[in-house]
């Protein structure tokens, strides 16, 4: 097998307008056509050729159900399950965060092979990594 490349995340969320307004406003990431022969909510957004593909629970709380629980002290230096978003400036995704009113659970922090990470939660509890290769 020969594996070309990773090409989209499928997200179970609970609420598809909440979370369109995370990743296409506090994340900036376009939304792009979802072909119109899936029966069930969702949306999808990319961005180079990653995507993200939001998958509207059928049941109420099931998106709940496929979140994993860490403490706070995992989330603060990535020790969990997440998703890692490559950032041109990490001070600049910082401060738009925090004007979007979106708390870091973790970071910033050196990785240590020449990379600033941090850590915010989607409306539904999944962490998010936004990294950055230091200047210089």
């Amino acid at each position: 097998m020969d594996v070309l490349g990773m090409d989209h995340v499928g997200l179970i969320v609970a609420d598809v307008e909440r979370s369109k307004q995370f990743y296409g406003t506090v994340l900036g990431i376009d939304e792009v056509p979802r072909p119109a022969s899936f029966t069930f909510p969702g949306a999808w957004f990319r961005r180079g050729r990653a995507e993200f593909h939001l998958i509207g629970e059928g049941e109420a709380g099931r998106a709940g159900q496929v979140v994993a629980s860490y403490r706070a002290d995992e989330m603060q230096r990535g020790y969990a399950t997440h998703i890692a978003l490559e950032v041109a400036d990490i001070e600049a995704a910082q401060a738009h965060l925090a004007a979007q009113g979106v708390p870091l659970v973790g970071g910033p922090q050196q990785r240590g092979d020449g990379v600033t990470q941090l850590y915010i939660l989607d409306p539904d509890g999944y962490i998010i990594e936004l990294f950055a290769w230091t200047k210089g």
